[in-house]
């Protein structure tokens, strides 16, 4: 067994006693970052070549081992108010921090047996990186945590930066960055030939190339550490990752590549308190100058932020719902800016069962970001589907990075002219700018392929993938009418007043 292998079975095991006693998965994984953190700090304040404090001692590791029983239980709780107010890396880690393990003799088992046996430094930076976006993962399965709604299909992360090419001189953002899933394989790519790096690249590498905005103090927290733990941003420094709502205000900063998969949900919300104390959700639609359309629809305002922040000749690859494809309106208006004022040139459309949220059909679109122009800048959409006669689960048969290979090799990256229509019986078809705006409503809903199941029984998959496909589109399915009965419930509501 691996030394990898060891500590992920160990933190896991941990993770069961905790649930046990009533810690649930995020709260755990929040626990973990903390403690790692102040382990890593530990081990770098006591090395015996260049040590280097980066926790005020009152707040230490060294103080956790000294204390025990309800004492233990005070000084962490401490550690963590006095860490939370501190600025960079290390406000954004311990933000809001609270103590969930209210058994100080668990806490004790966490701190002594499981963080305190090991030295997470010795195995370097990619080592305790792997462990704990493993770690990630294993959340993020846990269907009843929730989890899965922050994490991308990391095997689907891989092929689009494998299509993108961040490289050492470029910066990534991710306005919705979750776990930091996009910004950790951009580095990892960008940083793939580390030998021929110069000392500049290197310190820009670790410093400024990705930047990720979260909305979630407890999510933000999980991407800084993933990120550091990575070698990306260093402890005391400032947080490559902020805590705000990204589609507040434009943040006046713009950047060659935008890597991000926005919220499922469809909807922005207020929760406001009334005067009885009862909690009203309002439907909160986004007004800034730099977008053309007012909506409340969530991926509809970030698309069009990310449209703001992309540089002149930037390159985006956003992962969108279906609807964002077919919606009339404000979807329809979106849609012919996208084809007129950037180069949308490909979208790949993805197979359900990838998600560990169920009931969600995206797609990924490719776009780059052009001057002005009197003339549409798309000429052509390159559509890969991906979604018919396709099947995955999660659990019998898990989206691999080999399944992308062909749409990588269709790709042709840096030489867009090499692309070949495969025709109607192929997963690769190209569309004009005129066809698609000659569609109802500019549709970009494209199907062409014929699916096999339903006209050969012996191309049927298993009965468990087809009632994990039955469950994805009814969960679809709800959720679609969910936003036609909400829209309705807005319309009588403006009519009686």
């Amino acid at each position: 067994m691996t030394d990898a292998r060891r500590l992920i079975d160990k933190l896991i095991a941990y993770r069961n006693v905790l649930r046990d006693a009533g810690v649930g998965v995020i709260e755990y994984t929040e626990q973990l970052t903390y403690l790692l953190f102040l382990k890593m700090a530990h081990e770098r304040a006591t090395r015996k070549l260049a040590p280097h404090v980066i926790v005020p001692e009152q707040y230490s590791w060294q103080r956790l081992l000294d204390a025990d029983g309800q004492e233990l239980e005070t000084v962490y709780s401490q550690i963590l108010t006095g860490l939370a107010s501190q600025p960079g890396t290390l406000g954004t880690i311990f933000r809001k921090s609270q103590n969930r393990v209210q058994d100080p003799a668990l806490l004790k088992k966490l701190v002594v047996d499981l963080i305190g046996q090991e030295n997470w430094s010795a195995g370097g930076t990619n080592f305790t990186g792997d462990v704990y976006e493993e770690l990630l993962s294993k959340g993020a399965s846990d269907q009843g945590s929730g989890a899965g709604q922050y994490f991308t299909p990391r095997e689907l992360i891989k092929a689009v930066i494998d299509v993108v090419q961040p490289t050492p001189k470029d910066s990534v953002v991710d306005p919705a960055c979750g776990t930091g899933g996009f910004l950790l394989f951009a580095h990892e790519y960008a940083a793939r030939d580390a030998e021929k790096l110069t000392p500049p690249e290197r310190d820009h590498l670790r410093d400024s190339f990705a930047h990720g905005f979260d909305i979630s103090d407890g999510t933000a927290r999980l991407a800084a550490m993933n990120l550091m733990l990575h070698g990306m941003g260093t402890p005391d420094g400032e947080s490559l990752i902020e805590v705000r709502d990204a589609l507040i205000a434009d943040p006046g900063n713009r950047w060659p590549i935008v890597l991000t998969n926005p919220p499922f949900g469809k909807k922005s919300s207020i929760t406001m308190v009334g005067a009885d104390g009862r909690e009203a959700r309002d439907d909160a639609e986004i007004e800034r100058q730099d977008f053309v359309v007012t909506t409340a629809n969530k991926q509809m305002n970030f698309l069009q932020h990310i449209m703001t922040i992309l540089d002149i000749n930037g390159r985006a690859a956003v992962v969108m719902p279906d609807n964002l494809l077919f919606e009339g309106g404000v979807g329809e208006t979106l849609r012919k800016r996208l084809l007129r004022d950037f180069d949308f040139h490909t979208m790949i459309r993805l197979p359900t069962g990838i998600w560990y949220a169920t009931g969600v059909k995206a797609n990924v679109l490719f776009f780059d970001k052009k001057p002005a122009s009197e003339t549409p800048w798309t000429s052509k959409l390159w559509v890969y589907d991906f979604r018919t006669n396709q099947h995955f689960t999660l659990k019998q048969k898990p989206l691999r990075r080999t399944d992308l290979d062909e749409f990588v090799g269709l790709y042709k990256v840096g030489n867009r002219d090499a692309r070949q229509d495969g025709g109607e019986e192929s997963r690769w078809r190209c569309f004009t700018y005129d066809e698609l705006l000659a569609r109802d409503k500019t549709n970009l809903d494209i199907t062409w392929l014929r699916d096999d199941s339903l006209e050969d029984l012996d191309n049927l998959p298993t009965p468990g993938i087809i009632a994990r496909e039955i469950v994805e589109d009814l969960t679809a399915a709800l959720a679609e009418f969910e936003a036609v009965a909400a829209a309705l419930e807005a319309s009588d509501i403006g009519m009686a007043e």
